[in-house]
């Protein structure tokens, strides 16, 4: 499987069952994991560790 379909079945999911509060979550969760990686070899690293 690859991860553009895993996307697009998640997109049908909410879409067809109606789970929008779904939606929030997985795009924070999106934004946070960016973060993480991007910060992973920079000074900001443990700034942003100690926030959470």
């Amino acid at each position: 499987m690859s991860k553009l379909s895993i996307i697009s079945e998640l997109w049908q999911f909410i879409k067809v069952r109606k789970k929008w509060w779904l939606a929030p979550i997985i795009v924070f969760l999106l934004l946070l994991g960016g973060l993480i990686i991007l910060t992973q070899g920079s000074a900001l690293a443990p700034f942003i560790y100690a926030i959470f």
